[in-house]
């Protein structure tokens, strides 16, 4: 760290409207300088920038203590942001340097991870035990409203009780600011134990911050199902070499979080919206988000493929506007197709084809159906979304101008991981399959014509409603 002289006089600078460093002294430009920034360029220090940006936005001054990275130590600043004609003027003191963080050794919320991978739903509280997070989904499975316990103690959701020695796992760990595992409790006004397992969480300081766990229901006041046999062809469809059903559903909870976070920060980061980076950092980052969103995808997929193989699933019979669902898909995939510069024409506003179906799965299909078309059209080529009856059905066609498929792969590319050319850049080799066991789960069918260099026409059919029914 290039450690300074609290004592020196506070450092003066100006950044434009545009949020560049127009002039700095000595001490602010040097830092400014470490962080890769120049004279004429964006402001380099993100936590200085972000202040001068908010100053200029609200029009009113602006003062704020920030932590800034200086080498591999921090500097503690206090930073007056006042606008002024056309530009920020900031004023930067303080100048205490400090050690920068450090991951520990080990890394106690990591190695809860796999343990909270098999709960039933997860949790988290603050250090004084009251929750920042609950499983959305838990609420409504086990009878309590999630959003409502948030802020609230662990004790209101958790009757705890005791160990066969008397203790509380819970108040144990706390105490050492430890992991725990085994602490049983009731869910309040439910009847049902659940086991609590958690791993503390710290603070960039090192603090103890609260606690994330999981609750595994260990009596739901049902009788457990006997277990099927492998080899009974008449039992139901066991995936991914016979996993449980609650396989992908954990691994849905374990991954869908920290993928989330690992995109989000990676296209804030990609998009540098906390200050300028050099332009192949931005890169990776883009390329780090866009990893995420097909790992992400295939997470999707796996919880979906495992739905649609049991022998009991089944699908809403809901009164749908196949026009408005097709609307709906063409508007989230706009700016996927505007960046392959590929147009979408979808249906009119005014258009209308009532029909019976799932509105959440056949959204699904559709998005599914026009991101493949999108994907393999070549840039200025058109996607068109269409209307048709053909007798009690109701039809929505996706057709393409990519390079076709040929006869002899049209039905290899519905088979479950069917990939016509696993060389080309694209899915899992599920959203197909996928897609027409929704469709016939739904009394539907979802069918393609093509031909090698003619491009390809999906068509899902779903039967025709009475609109006045």
């Amino acid at each position: 760290m290039n450690a300074m002289d609290p004592t020196l006089p506070v450092a003066i600078g100006r950044v434009d409207s545009e949020g560049r460093l127009i002039e700095a002294e000595a001490r602010l430009f040097e830092l400014n300088e470490r962080a890769g920034g120049s004279i004429g360029a964006p402001l380099a220090v993100p936590q200085i920038a972000t202040l001068a940006r908010l100053a200029h936005r609200l029009g009113i001054g602006i003062s704020r203590n920030v932590i800034a990275a200086d080498g591999e130590d921090d500097l503690e600043l206090w930073v007056r942001a006042e606008p002024e004609a056309g530009s920020v003027r900031l004023q930067v003191s303080g100048w205490r340097p400090r050690p920068g963080w450090r991951a520990p050794a080990s890394e106690p919320e990591r190695d809860g991870d796999f343990f909270r991978s098999a709960a039933d739903f997860l949790w988290e509280t603050d250090a004084s035990l009251r929750f920042t997070f609950l499983s959305i989904e838990a609420g409504a499975r086990y009878g309590f409203d999630s959003s409502t316990m948030l802020g609230q103690p662990l004790t209101r959701l958790f009757a705890l009780t005791e160990d066969e020695t008397g203790n509380l796992p819970i108040l144990s760990a706390v105490a050492a600011q430890a992991r725990f595992d085994g602490q049983k409790a009731e869910l309040r006004g439910t009847g049902r134990i659940v086991r609590l397992d958690a791993a503390p969480r710290t603070d960039p300081g090192g603090r103890f911050a609260g606690f994330t766990g999981g609750a595994h229901l260990i009596d739901d006041g049902a009788p457990a199902a006997a277990p099927v046999p492998r080899h009974d062809p008449a039992g139901p469809a066991l995936p991914f070499g016979g996993f449980p059903d609650s396989f992908s559903q954990r691994l849905d909870r374990a991954l869908r979080g920290p993928l989330g976070k690992i995109i989000a920060n990676a296209d804030s980061i990609s998009a540098q919206t906390e200050g300028p980076l050099k332009p192949d950092y931005a890169e990776y980052a883009s390329d780090i988000a866009n990893a995420g969103r097909h790992l992400l995808g295939l997470v999707d997929d796996l919880v979906d493929l495992q739905a649609i193989e049991r022998t009991d699933f089944r699908t809403v019979a809901e009164p749908i506007d196949l026009a408005d669902v097709a609307r709906r898909a063409a508007g989230l995939l706009a700016v996927r197709a505007a960046q392959a510069e590929v147009r979408i024409d979808k249906p009119a506003s005014g258009e209308s084809l009532p029909v019976t179906g799932e509105f959440r799965r056949c959204l699904q299909i559709l998005v599914n159906l026009i991101g493949n078309a999108v994907r393999y059209s070549p840039p200025g080529a058109q996607v068109w979304i269409r209307l048709e009856r053909e007798g009690a059905m109701g039809c929505v066609i996706v057709a393409d101008q990519g390079k076709g498929i040929a006869a002899e792969d049209q039905e290899k590319i519905f088979e479950k991981f069917g990939r016509v050319d696993p060389s080309e850049p694209g899915g899992s080799g599920l959203g197909l399959y996928i897609a027409r066991r929704l469709a016939r789960a739904m009394d539907g069918e979802l069918t393609v014509d093509s031909a090698p260099g003619m491009g390809a026409r999906f068509i899902l059919m779903l039967p025709l409603r009475d609109p006045a029914a």
